[in-house]
């Protein structure tokens, strides 16, 4: 029988490429009967990264860069086994992780270090590049790391402005003739299943400001600038991306591409095309994916309702397993044929993040036994 594992990350507690690993032993510990094919997943969030590196076999490059801070740190890029593609991803320069919870503040992080990265991997010849916008610790419209590319922003005065968000309402003048020669020779392609426009209600500030650290206040003053910062480069460039789809992705990041002539793309869909997934589930008798939280939402565009929506197609039976089922979860059923929780009894949840390996090993267990009674057929 032969058996697809193509998993998310468990946020915060085990990598796709960890909880490939576990699915896949417990099925060859259940019998050898089953083929495995691992392929870990990601979305355009952490872990991106090493999902394809892994998938088309790849490597890392390490480098050093600007953090979220200004700090200088140790970071790296990936580079995807075709040797053409970049990969980069906004976690691992200025993640939100990255920044001590007592130091969580929009106003004084930069994604400098971004546009470091992207200029050293032109430097060593790469043209195609692939951006991970998820887990970012900055809402400064990618200003920081248009900077870093060499746009120039100066001040009512004439003055060169920081890199940090709170230098976003001090830009008066923008000019572009400056920019790095190389950036009009490359391609980017963004991977975001994020969809809000850059300022407003649904804006980066609005939506995802809070969870980095902005006060209200702030939250108020970082939209206002956004909206601003967009006005100077609509004047600049002629073009409005205010309200594209995806633009408050990662702090307005998204909204800095589209000025790069970026697109956005689902990064679950990059994903999959990048590592073959849809041969690799016309293959297979069987998929498991999964998540650290199933809910309701989880049909709203996340990993695992992709790779069902896919499977569907083929007629190939899909179950989730996951670290935790939430509210209305009963809803997956459309797409699912089981809806597995690791956590067994009342749990608290750091108990089951300590614990998750074990207990994704065993309820993958359980799952494999069943198949392998059924012989799982279609």
């Amino acid at each position: 029988m032969n058996i697809l594992i193509a998993p998310d990350s468990f946020k915060g507690s085990l990598s796709s490429l960890k909880v490939g690993s576990i699915m896949e032993k417990a099925f060859r510990d259940e019998s050898s009967s089953f083929h495995t094919n691992v392929i870990p997943m990601a979305d355009g969030g952490e872990g991106t990264l090493e999902t394809l590196i892994y998938a088309t076999g790849g490597m890392k490059v390490k480098t050093t860069a600007t953090g979220p801070l200004g700090e200088k740190i140790s970071t790296e890029y990936g580079v995807l086994g075709d040797k053409k593609t970049a990969v980069i991803e906004i976690a691992s320069i200025a993640g939100l992780p990255m920044v001590p919870g007592e130091k969580r503040n929009p106003f004084h992080t930069t994604s400098f270090g971004v546009g470091e990265v992207i200029t050293t991997a032109m430097d060593d010849g790469f043209r195609n590049f692939i951006i991970a916008l998820g887990g970012s610790s900055t809402n400064d419209g990618g200003f920081g790391m248009l900077q870093a590319l060499g746009v120039i922003f100066q001040d009512e005065e004439g003055n060169a402005v920081g890199a940090f968000g709170k230098d976003l309402g001090s830009i008066a003048e923008v000019d572009w003739s400056t920019l790095h020669p190389l950036v009009k020779d490359c391609t980017f392609h963004i991977a975001s299943d994020v969809e809000n426009p850059l300022c407003g209600e649904t804006g980066a500030s609005s939506v995802f400001g809070p969870q980095k650290g902005a006060t209200k206040e702030q939250v108020e003053t970082l939209d206002q600038q956004l909206f601003h910062f967009s006005k100077l480069l609509q004047e600049e460039k002629g073009i409005n991306f205010r309200d594209t789809p995806g633009a408050g992705a990662a702090g307005g990041l998204g909204f800095a591409f589209l000025h790069l002539n970026g697109t956005i793309e689902s990064g679950a869909k990059l994903v999959a095309e990048a590592t073959n997934l849809p041969t690799a589930i016309r293959w297979a008798d069987w998929i498991l994916t999964g998540e650290g939280q199933s809910d309701y939402q989880t049909l709203f565009g996340k990993l695992p309702s992709y790779i069902a929506a896919i499977a569907k197609q083929h007629h190939t039976p899909v179950s989730l397993i996951s670290g935790s089922l939430g509210d209305g979860y009963q809803h997956l059923y459309g797409d699912f044929s089981s809806c597995h929780s690791i956590a067994i009894g009342p749990m608290a949840l750091h108990e089951s993040i300590s614990r998750a390996e074990e207990l994704l090993y065993h309820e993958t267990r359980n799952v494999a036994r069943i198949l392998h009674i059924t012989k799982g057929e279609k």
